[in-house]
């Protein structure tokens, strides 16, 4: 079973039973790590397979990108190479 730290966030692991529904495959996850609502939204990254909930209540979530409200966004700028085939603008 996982436990969830203060931030909400999953602390640890544990192991779901994988299964096919007719031309689906499917998995049962433990009652630990149930999310809300009905439908996830379902990623692939690096060697896995993220499930994220959907989010319903939009004034919830513009209530949690506030936490960061403080945080400072790109504070050293921006550093991104020139997209090729461009050519810097000439300065007068």
């Amino acid at each position: 079973m996982s436990k969830s730290d203060e931030e909400g966030v999953m602390s640890s692991t544990g192991i779901a039973k994988i299964f096919v529904h007719g031309r689906r495959q499917a998995v049962r996850l433990p009652v630990g790590f149930r999310l809300p609502g009905d439908r996830v939204r379902v990623r692939r990254v690096k060697t896995g397979i993220l499930l994220e909930p959907m989010v319903t209540d939009i004034d919830g979530w513009f209530a949690e990108l506030d936490r960061f409200a403080d945080v400072p966004f790109m504070e050293d700028g921006r550093h991104q190479p020139r997209m090729p085939g461009t050519k810097r603008a000439a300065t007068a």
